[in-house]
């Protein structure tokens, strides 16, 4: 289980670099996005799997984290939360549900494609309400979360 849950993380945060990498995030956040999505993915994980949470709740929780942990980095190093949000949040987007959406469509199979369709649609819904409830956290304590973690030590 904690091999699992390791293999996962390293997954995702190189999957998170790879997508900073396309979205031209400046190399010395490339850390700081990597730990960002691999959190955020391995939230999801063990929500769903060791607590036996829905993938739905799992994706709201961990979209959540995503979001706090980019305020708070942006905050600490002074540049815009957007550019670890955007990567971070990579992993949790329901690309293979989206595929298999217009997969079946194509195919002719209407009620898979009904089934991936609503599971998707559930899941993008998911990640706005996680990003909904951060963002009504105000700056000011942002600000001071940020200033007790000493962000921009960890990553110069």
């Amino acid at each position: 289980m904690i091999i699992n849950i390791i293999l996962q993380f390293i997954a995702s945060f190189f999957g998170t670099i790879a997508f900073s990498v396309m979205f031209l995030v400046p190399r010395k956040y490339y850390p700081c996005c990597g730990l960002i999505g691999g959190l955020g993915w391995i939230t999801c994980w063990i929500l769903m799997h060791p607590f036996g949470m829905s993938y739905f709740t799992g994706t709201i929780v961990a979209s959540a984290v995503v979001v706090l942990l980019s305020r708070i980095c942006g905050v600490g190093l002074k540049c815009p939360a957007t550019l670890f949000m955007l990567s971070g949040l990579f992993p949790l987007v329901p690309g293979v549900g989206i595929y298999w959406t217009v997969y079946s469509v194509i195919t002719g199979d209407l009620i898979e494609a009904s089934r991936y369709g609503r599971q998707t649609f559930g899941t993008a819904i998911a990640i706005v309400l996680g990003i909904c409830f951060v963002f009504e956290v105000p700056q000011k304590t942002i600000a001071k979360i940020a200033a007790v973690f000493h962000i921009k030590k960890f990553f110069k």
